[in-house]
């Protein structure tokens, strides 16, 4: 079962953490997956005035579990399941998981969520997922992205950074394409591990290649045979053009020319708008397989984080005292934070904007330019630094008597010793630099590492609680950098809207709000990447008109945070020391390489 760091419950007390999932009992739970079921399902299935709705669902891939959820016109959740997938990391900076496995995942979840449904009033099916890397031959079997030949890990994960020489090469050619990616292309994008693996795995993997899929590609697929891309995966992970389509000088001038071929047939040479519908609908084998009726509309896909933004930058924020009520969409950005995050902004003209990636037409939004900023780590880092800590142990055995997740625990703890104070302010003297996997936006390089100083020879639960909260801050301060790099390029932004496992934790929310200035939206449903899913199978189903009517139909504002202002020169403060803090590594770098 996978758990936000906002709600990580202890075994004990699992079911009333599934409650907050959503409104309703708890149905299902197990300890490799769950299921709920909201109450307004069972007034469905009793009759009354939801007789005939209809609903979706939508299925989220993951770093580490796959979750699916049956969603209303509404948009609201009626059932959630998840379960975990395995990943494997056969050295330092080497991730991979199974694309066998993944699938086996989706049948699970879809299969709970439907559980008692009448089927035939399920309308669509979407699919988001991470921006993973699949490799299938030319009978769609899998192809081993590892040394040890293992073709069960065809996947090599979206965070992996094997391939940091063949980036750098590929930086080095100064491409026009590399302006839509903010100048510099990221590790994480598709082209360097291609590249790494003709170079390295040639006999075993490239030569035998016939489809070359990003994850939420693959899923689509596997739903319906159709071999068609998804507009999202091609411009963001791939240099694909919305208006020019592919570069064959760029496939060219880096070493794979091979990928021209035949029409680019291995990466795509078809490509559709996220939420178009796909062939036929669902084939009969994955109908089958996934328990749902053959030939419901499955949508064309969605990279998990663009699925989060579909999924709450649309909401109708009326009579909630923001700013953005009277401003453009352009106006907020979506932040999907959870294992890593991801910063969402859209603009009716192209904005280039140096070490974020984009601009991306119709991306997420249809009409829209895409400028996606991002950190490398947020979730990870956190977890990183807590578990890491000589206090860990302690902090597990007092969170599991109270029956509370261990980010529960600690932010009480902090109210606890902050005194009179406001808590940011314990961190006075104990600053943050979280780039511990490099930097992915603003500043584009993989290189940075992390820093933390203020340290002292305390190891007790307080000193655990203040670290977490000044990298809880760091992550913040990450996200003023981005904003503050977009602005400049000439974006105007006034809201925040946040979705993903860190947006269910208080502190989180909070420090991002009093960091930033600006208030911070959640959404009703705090599952938005799900709703996001399923709003591209309602596009499927032909029950939208477009996109954006199903985004303001089925996004509702939950919750809104505000700043506190009276803490801003505090902030301001904080936030000149984690500048510094980047200046002072590459001034310590720059001496170590010195002669």
């Amino acid at each position: 079962m996978f758990y936000s760091l906002g709600h990580q419950p202890n075994q004990s007390c699992r079911g009333s953490s599934l409650r907050n999932r959503i409104k309703g009992p708890l149905v299902v739970t197990s300890h490799v997956g769950s299921v709920l079921v909201h109450d307004s399902w069972r007034t469905t299935m009793s009759g009354g005035e939801q007789e005939m709705s209809s609903y979706y669902v939508g299925v989220d891939v993951g770093t580490g579990s796959v979750r699916a959820a049956l969603v209303d016109q509404r948009g609201v959740l009626v059932a959630f399941a998840d379960q975990p997938i395995k990943k494997w990391e056969p050295q330092f900076n080497h991730h991979e998981q199974s694309s066998e496995d993944i699938w086996a995942a989706c049948c699970v979840v879809t299969k709970k969520v439907i559980q008692g449904m009448d089927l035939n009033r399920i309308r669509g099916l979407g699919f988001d997922a991470t921006c993973s890397l699949v490799v299938l031959d030319t009978h769609f079997c899998p192809l081993p992205v590892n040394n040890e030949g293992d073709s069960h890990r065809n996947v090599i994960m979206w965070l992996d950074h094997r391939a940091v020489n063949q980036v750098g090469r590929i930086n080095k050619t100064k491409h026009s394409v590399l302006k839509y990616v903010g100048g510099v292309m990221s590790v994480e994008m598709q082209a360097p591990k291609l590249l790494w693996l003709k170079e390295n795995l040639r006999e075993t993997c490239w030569d035998k290649a016939g489809h070359f899929f990003d994850l939420p590609d693959f899923l689509s697929w596997k739903a319906t045979g159709v071999t068609a891309r998804s507009l999202c995966s091609l411009v963001c992970k791939w240099t694909y053009s919305a208006d020019k389509g592919w570069d064959d000088s760029f496939w060219k001038m880096v070493g794979l020319e091979d990928l021209v071929a035949d029409n680019y047939s291995k990466i795509g040479n078809q490509v559709l708008p996220p939420g178009a519908p796909l062939g036929s609908g669902l084939t009969p084998e994955a109908a089958r397989e996934l328990g749902l009726p053959p030939g419901i509309a499955v949508a064309t896909s969605l990279i998990d984080a663009h699925a989060g933004g579909l999924g709450v930058i649309g909401a109708d924020v009326r009579g909630h005292g923001l700013v953005c009520e009277g401003q453009p969409v352009t106006s907020r950005l979506a932040v999907i934070c959870g294992t890593s995050s991801c910063h969402m902004g859209i603009s009716k003209d192209p904005i280039f904007v140096p070490g974020v990636w984009g601009p991306y037409f119709s991306a997420m939004v249809p009409g829209f330019w895409l400028n996606e900023g991002g950190q490398s780590v947020t979730g990870k880092l956190i977890e990183h630094m807590v578990q890491g800590h000589a206090a860990f142990p302690e902090l597990q055995a007092k969170a599991s008597a109270r029956c509370q997740s261990i980010y529960a625990y600690l932010n009480s703890h902090l109210d606890l010793i902050k005194k009179a104070q406001p808590v940011g302010f314990l961190t006075v003297d104990l600053h943050v630099w979280p780039d511990f996997h490099g930097n992915r936006s603003p500043l584009a390089d993989l290189t940075l590492k992390g820093m933390v100083t203020g340290l002292k020879l305390s190891q007790d639960l307080d000193d655990l609680a203040i670290l977490y909260l000044a990298t809880v801050q760091a992550i913040a301060f990450g996200t003023r950098f981005i904003i503050e790099a977009m602005e400049a390029a000439g974006h105007s932004l006034s809201t925040l809207f946040l979705c993903g496992g860190l947006s269910k934790n208080p502190l989180f929310v909070q420090m991002h709000a009093d960091i930033t200035g600006m208030p911070v939206v959640l959404s009703q449903e705090v599952e938005s990447v799900l709703v996001g899913a399923a709003i591209l199978g309602a596009c499927a189903s032909g029950d939208f008109t477009s996109v954006q009517e199903a985004m303001s139909e089925m996004s509702k504002v939950g919750k809104v945070v505000f700043p506190r202002h009276e803490d801003k020169k505090y902030y301001d403060k904080k936030y000149q020391v984690f500048l510094k803090l980047v200046e002072h590594q590459k001034e310590y770098s720059a001496i170590m390489s010195g002669d």
